[in-house]
Order: C-alpha cells, then sequence, then structure tokens
C-alpha cells in the first residue's frame, strides 16, 4: 500500500492581478506556450519531477493529455542513458490519477491517495532518448468518478507515431483526519539507512546513492535500505517508505539474481500493495524467477515482508542485457 498526499494550497488556475493593455498592432491573444501542470496536483515537490503539460477532456471521462520526459533525467534512465526507463512510464501513470483526481473529479489538496495497484508496459524500441526532449500525447480513461471508493485510471502514452506504454492503477482517497486516524504516529520512526558499498551496476544502476538494496545472507534476499535523502525517491515527505522506492526495489533484486555483468530492462511490471512500509523495522525483498522463461527475457515475482507480513508484491519482466566492460 503506497499513499501521497499534496500540500493544502489555493487553487490558482490563472495569474491573478489586472489583465494588461494591449497594443492594437498585438495579436489579440497570447500564444499557448508549453509548461508544467502544477506541481501540487501531482504531488511533487520540485517541478523538475513533473511529467504532465496539459489536460482536455475529450468528452465524458476521456481525457487527452500531454507531457514531456526530459533527456537527462538523473534516475529515470537506463544506465548507458540511451532510453527512457520503465518505472518513468509508471510514474507518469501515477501523476495522471492524482492530476485527474484533484483537477476534474474534485479531491480537495491535502487528502491522501492510497495506491492499490499500478502496472506498466512499455516497448524498448520506441523509448530511445533523442536529440530532444520526448513530447507525450496521453490518452486516458477515467474508470471511476467516487471520490470515496476505488478509482483507477487507464493510460495510453503515444511519442509521435508510436505508442510508448500502455498503464493502469487504481487507489482510494482519504480525509486528512481519516488518514490521521489510519496512521497514528508512525511517522515518529526513521530510515535505518546504511551504504553498503555494492557495485551499482550489480543491481541496474549506475550510482551508490540509487541503491535501496542491502545484502542479507540469503543472495535471494535483501534488507530494504533506501538514502532518505535521495532527490527523486524522496521528492516530497510522508510518513512510510514510497512505492517508487519498492518498484525500484524490485527491479533491482531482478537484476541482482542475473549476477554480474548481466542486467535486465523492465518491460512489464505489475506491483500490488497490501500494507504500508514503515520506516523503523526492516523489511524484506526476496526475488524468485518465474519457473518458464521465454528466450532472452527473465521474468520475476518480488515481494516486500514486513513484521511477518506481505507488504507488496511486483511481477516483473525484462530483456536481459549482457553489459560490455569499458
Amino acid at each position: 500500500m503506497s499513499s501521497a498526499v499534496a500540500p493544502q494550497t489555493k487553487d490558482h488556475r490563472g495569474l491573478s492581478g489586472t489583465r494588461r493593455r494591449s497594443n492594437r498592432n498585438e495579436p489579440s491573444e497570447l500564444p499557448r506556450l508549453t509548461t508544467t501542470v502544477p506541481k501540487e496536483y501531482v504531488h511533487r515537490a520540485s517541478l523538475a519531477e513533473v511529467f504532465l503539460t496539459s489536460c482536455e477532456n475529450s468528452g465524458g471521462h476521456i481525457f487527452s493529455l500531454t507531457g514531456q520526459w526530459p533527456r537527462a533525467h538523473t534516475f529515470f534512465n537506463s544506465p548507458d542513458g540511451r532510453s527512457h526507463d520503465h518505472l518513468q512510464a509508471v510514474e507518469t501513470v501515477r501523476q495522471i490519477g492524482l492530476y485527474l483526481a484533484h483537477t476534474e473529479f474534485g479531491v480537495p489538496l491535502g487528502n491522501h491517495f492510497v495506491m492499490r495497484d499500478i502496472s506498466a508496459t512499455t516497448y524498448p524500441e520506441h523509448m530511445g532518448i533523442g536529440h530532444t526532449p520526448s513530447d507525450l500525447k496521453i490518452e486516458t480513461i477515467w474508470t471511476s468518478e467516487r471520490r470515496d471508493l476505488l478509482s483507477g485510471v487507464n493510460v495510453t502514452i503515444r511519442r509521435g507515431d508510436h505508442v510508448v506504454a500502455v498503464g493502469e492503477g487504481h487507489f482510494t482517497c482519504v480525509s486528512p483526519a481519516a488518514y490521521r486516524r489510519l496512521r497514528g504516529t508512525a511517522a515518529e520512526a526513521a530510515i535505518d539507512y546504511r551504504p553498503t558499498g555494492q557495485v551499482p551496476a550489480d543491481f541496474g544502476r549506475t550510482l551508490p546513492n540509487d541503491l535501496v538494496l542491502a545484502p542479507t545472507d540469503q543472495p535471494t534476499i535483501w534488507r530494504l535500505n533506501p538514502d532518505p535523502t535521495h532527490p527523486v525517491m524522496f521528492d516530497h515527505g510522508g510518513d512510510h517508505i514510497p512505492g517508487m522506492v519498492l518498484l525500484e526495489a524490485a527491479r533491482q533484486g531482478a537484476c541482482a539474481l542475473l549476477g554480474p555483468g548481466t542486467t535486465m530492462v523492465p518491460t512489464q511490471t505489475v506491483n500490488r500493495f497490501q500494507r504500508y512500509v514503515e520506516f523503523g523495522t526492516p523489511c524484506w525483498i526476496e526475488a524468485v524467477p518465474l519457473p518458464v522463461q521465454q528466450p532472452g527475457m527473465f521474468s520475476v515475482v518480488v515481494t516486500g515482508h514486513q513484521d511477518g507480513h506481505q507488504a507488496f508484491s511486483t511481477e516483473l519482466s525484462g530483456f536481459v542485457q549482457h553489459q560490455v566492460a569499458v
């Protein structure tokens, strides 16, 4: 189970103040320029982590959005820097759900979102990074309008003429008062983070502070060990481990099973959240390969357990990539 909350800010849909006087020689309307949607609507603290740029209602519960993935994101890039990351598509699906809930279906800023599941399929042949940022056209169907019950989105992300990703997610919304009753004093504990000195490439990463797993005495089980100062995974405050950290743990566990010199590029994930992962006690990540594997592919089930209870599960598949020594 994963949740997010936006700060309680005023809803500014335009600039306040006096409209400027226009010169007769000037066009009657300003050109429509590209900017991100307000970061508060997607529960991000940094504008650099907002991937949506506009939204229009196409009729009923169908919406046409636009977005952009940067060329050189500090976290959501492949290890060789040539492709966008599968988890960036997952994050985009998450942002769409939050944005539509706030702007189209009346969920107040300050409410908490409890993610039940989120999944995505990406098409690596269309995920390459070009000479400019990747502009996206996104078709979305909202699957419920009842704020107090399960809501969801079905998403198709296009880049030019190609579908780069499809995904869906389901969540519920709770008021601040209800969330306080649910969580109590859960946020009082701190994350027990300890750098491990492991090789990032063995986990499909390039930077040491991107690692979220610490070794145990069993080669397929790790202790969840994220750096709480990480600027992307911990972009904004919260009282539990963010869902994106759990998905990254699943990816890293799958890559680690393959051993040094080989990694996996995810193309499909199905993620289900059963419980919050708390800061104060260990969460154990276990990766188990599926019994039947397709040629050139690797499929894994990753689970996280805390205090004897399963907190999340991820079914993850991707193609195997052999790393070339430099």
